[in-house]
């Protein structure tokens, strides 16, 4: 079973492409598509049916390693083109993958629209807290006070959080993990995957090239050290006040909520104006299981 098991995730790597990869030695990238690798392959769809669109920056050179349907698209627009794909085939399970600063800079808008209109799309956002492949610009996610390329005084600007954001937006199905919690995160994926509506998990992960070394953590145990003792899990936060939890962030599930996906109701415009309409399937119930100790 586990011979078999390691089979599937290796026909769902391209082994002809470019690899060893692009990415920096030591950079959480690696690890995001182990864990992509491993809930895609666990789950029982056809390759052939699945797409991951991506954007561009360091994120966004991912899909050259899967195999399935791939885009590699312009700067911030990686769901724009998702969403063409999934109204013109609600049958394909679409994937993104993007930086912070390609979903919420740049492509900002197009993510908490998204999240309104609760588009069947799961939306991988990895945050390393800054601009990685372009310069080391900072983006809206970089800490108030940190270093920058464009900031050598401190960044002046407040972060805002992408998990809230989607929250707030409306998506049905939100989560965070980092790239130290590699069980939690494969997990996550999965059951974002699964859900039906848009679903974001965030994932902390870390830029040592740039973010870390202009902010004291150019080492990359040192950023797996920093995630392990900041991550609180979303059921010890809850019990955590204010004060407890500054420098510090949840990880786990923050939203899972049933409500009518983008999809759905577009079907039904479909079935009025006489279209094609696609089978629309009952959604499972995704249960999101308890935070365990081996998760952190």
């Amino acid at each position: 079973m586990v011979e078999h098991a390691a089979k599937v995730r290796h026909d769902f790597l391209r082994h002809d492409m470019q690899f060893p990869h692009v990415w920096c030695p030591g950079c959480g990238l690696g690890i995001v598509l182990g864990s992509l690798i491993r809930a895609t392959a666990s789950l029982d769809i056809p390759q052939d049916d699945l797409v991951l669109a991506s954007g561009i920056g360091c994120t966004g050179r991912m899909p050259a390693y899967v195999d399935f349907n791939t885009l590699h698209t312009t700067h911030g627009r990686a769901l724009t083109f998702a969403t063409g794909i999934k109204l013109a085939n609600p049958e394909l399970t679409v994937l993104t993958v993007m930086g912070d600063g390609d979903a919420t800079a740049i492509g900002g808008n197009h993510f908490i629209h998204a999240a309104r209109r609760n588009l069947n799309i799961t939306a991988i956002i990895v945050n390393n807290q800054i601009y990685g492949m372009t310069g080391g610009q900072y983006s809206p996610t970089t800490p108030y006070g940190a270093m920058a390329t464009t900031a050598v005084y401190g960044n002046i600007e407040q972060a805002f959080s992408i998990a809230e954001l989607a929250v707030t937006a409306g998506a049905s199905y939100v989560a965070r993990g980092t790239v130290h919690h590699v069980p939690q995160l494969d997990k996550l994926i999965k059951q974002g995957i699964e859900k039906k509506g848009f679903a974001v998990i965030e994932v902390i992960s870390n830029c040592h090239t740039y973010f870390g070394r202009l902010n004291n953590l150019a080492d990359p145990v040192a950023n797996q050290l920093w995630m392990k003792e900041n991550a609180v899990s979303v059921s010890k936060a809850a019990k955590m006040s204010a004060e407890e939890m500054a420098g510090k962030f949840s990880i786990g599930v923050l939203a899972n909520v049933k409500k009518p996906s983008y999809n759905e109701e577009y079907q039904k415009i479909r079935e009025r104006a006489g279209g094609v309409v696609f089978p629309v399937e009952e959604e499972p119930e995704v249960k999101c299981e308890p935070d365990r100790d081996d998760e952190y």
